[in-house]
């Protein structure tokens, strides 16, 4: 007799051949003149359950450019899998042609040339419409929405968050969970989940005080969906007071607690759960161990790490889906349920071309009234760029080196440091560049710049510490977000050497002289999680920057030589 994980395989396996994945569909369209809204949202509807994900959405209610990483690097386990493979090595894994749609959405090569061809991706009226067509098809579909998204834009900064609040809202999800939301502050954080509609789920975190699950955020839910009890269990990021600033939310504290994960699957199914959903803000490789270690979940919907895979990969009887970020993927998941199991899958990953999907105007109508008192703001044009500016990549982007640059001249620094957080969209060369851009790539609660004296020594424990929140072998202790940026400086690592051996080779870059340890340097950067930081803001820094170029230009550079890959 076949048995579930064998007959969860060929599931798989059937999708990817014949296409059941939603993929290869839309993945084949050679040109944007053949791709229509009804291919992007074909599916055939599968078993007694739908699952919709959005994730990482990061404040973008309008359609933008966003560029995939270049690079992506996997160590220990992880090394060749997806999604740390990019560019035309991810395009063989999936049979994409070169030129096509799912090349310019899913892959970084040729990305202007392919921009100016497709379009912009996502926008939240764009989502509506992919939501709204697939409940007309199941109307009790589930919506889960994995977080990051009362965050990231200027409007999203001066409402604290109630931009997104009320677009969502309309949008209706069944549940979310969270990460740069508790920097918006607890007492704002508290305000706004005090008064969501839907459930608001972390079975992570506690109360710091007494080290107890917090009243206010339910570990998990339960729905009634397709004749089948579904209990959605919510997963916070782990390392908030890590990789951000622990004094905004004092109150809570986090952490992976697998066990405690374990304890709630069994606590669910002991109700008479018949699905288990996990939704995540791991990053995708935790969530990968934690498939292997938790039993018993069905789904994990992961976040946090920005990966848009179009096909989810399977872990024992556990798929992991990832939906990518920025309002650029919604995933479609279709479960048959039978008997208390999961016998099988579909699932979609659908591209937000903007140009294609008609708006939903209800909600173009709601974001405009968001935007309405800022718009003179948001569209002030700063300056232009003759340069792709893009963040995503494991150790630069060239939006980071923009905003390294503007921090050594406008704060008089031998060397910046800017931190590698994933979200931020990109402009084409020729754009010109708004105040809105700026803040797209700037914005949080924390971003005054700072200027400092550093020494030599102390700059190399700063770089290996942050090369171990990436290149640790084991994922749950892979704390933060891409490598830290550096301005002024190069150097060298060897990703597959322990913490303290991966840094060397440091060099100051308008003397090419070696970083002394003993020397002391001016470092100006920005998002420290010290509290009390003093400086101007970050965006403001830039805005400077730019307005006094006019036109940026930043030169692609290898400051940073790789080994050990």
């Amino acid at each position: 007799m076949i048995s579930r994980r064998d007959f969860l395989q060929v599931s798989m396996a059937a999708s990817a051949m014949v296409g059941a994945s939603g993929f290869g569909n839309w993945a084949r369209l050679a040109a944007q003149q053949s791709l229509t809204q009804d291919d992007l949202l074909q599916f055939d509807t599968f078993g007694n359950v739908s699952l919709i994900h959005v994730t990482d959405i990061h404040a973008q209610l309008k359609p933008i450019y966003f560029r995939e990483p270049e690079i992506n690097l996997g160590v220990g386990e992880a090394y060749g899998q997806v999604p740390h493979v990019t560019g035309a090595d991810f395009r063989k894994m999936y049979g994409i042609a070169d030129g096509s749609p799912s090349h310019y959405a899913l892959t970084y090569n040729d990305f202007t040339s392919l921009a100016q061809t497709y379009g912009k991706v996502g926008g939240m009226d764009r989502v509506s419409t992919v939501i709204n067509a697939i409940r007309a098809d199941r109307p009790d579909a589930l919506l889960l929405d994995g977080g990051d998204t009362w965050h990231g834009s200027y409007t999203c900064y001066h409402t604290e968050g109630q931009d997104m609040v009320n677009v969502m809202n309309a949008l209706k999800p069944d549940a979310m969970t969270f990460h740069w939301e508790f920097t918006l502050g607890s007492e704002r954080v508290n305000e706004i989940v005090e008064g969501l509609p839907f459930a608001a789920l972390g079975q992570n975190i506690f109360d710091a005080e007494w080290d107890e699950p917090a009243e206010l955020f339910k570990p998990y839910k339960f729905f009634e969906r397709g004749g089948v009890k579904i209990a959605v269990i919510g997963q916070a990021f782990p390392y908030m007071p890590i990789a951000n600033p622990r004094w905004m939310f004092p109150e809570y504290s986090f952490g992976i607690r697998d066990e405690n994960m374990q304890a709630m699957v069994d606590e669910v199914r002991g109700m008479g759960a018949e699905c288990v959903v996990l939704l995540s803000h791991n990053g995708f490789d935790v969530d990968k161990k934690m498939a292997g270690r938790v039993k018993g979940i069905d789904v994990i919907l992961s976040g946090h790490t920005h990966d848009a895979l179009p096909e989810p990969v399977l872990v024992g009887e556990t798929i992991v889906v990832a939906s990518g970020s920025n309002g650029k993927f919604v995933s479609r998941v279709d479960l048959d349920i039978r008997d208390g199991r999961m016998m099988g899958f579909r699932h979609k990953l659908i591209p937000i071309f903007a140009d294609v999907i008609t708006p939903d105007a209800t909600i173009t109508k709601l974001i405009d009234e968001q935007r309405a008192p800022y718009i003179n703001e948001l569209t002030e044009v700063i300056g232009q760029t003759d340069s792709l500016l893009y963040r995503r990549g494991n150790f630069n982007g060239t939006w980071d080196d923009l905003i390294c640059q503007a921090l050594i001249e406008e704060r008089e620094a031998d060397i910046s440091m800017s931190p590698g957080v994933r979200w931020g969209p990109s402009i084409l060369p020729g754009q010109d560049i708004t105040r809105e851009d700026i803040w797209n790539a700037t914005s949080m609660s924390y971003g005054e710049a700072y200027r400092t004296e550093m020494t030599g020594e102390f700059i190399h424990v700063i770089l290996e510490d942050v090369a171990d929140n990436l290149f640790n072998v084991d994922p749950y202790y892979q704390q933060g977000g891409d490598m830290v940026r550096i301005g002024g400086m190069g150097y060298r690592i060897d990703v597959s050497k322990p913490q303290g051996e991966r840094i060397s080779d440091m060099t100051l870059l308008k003397t090419g002289e070696q970083i002394d340890s003993s020397k002391t340097y001016q470092v100006a950067g920005w998002a420290s999680v010290n509290e009390g930081t003093e400086g101007p803001q970050i965006w403001d820094v830039v805005e400077s920057y730019i307005r006094r170029k006019g036109t940026v230009h930043v030169e692609p550079h290898d400051n940073v030589k790789v080994d050990g890959v």
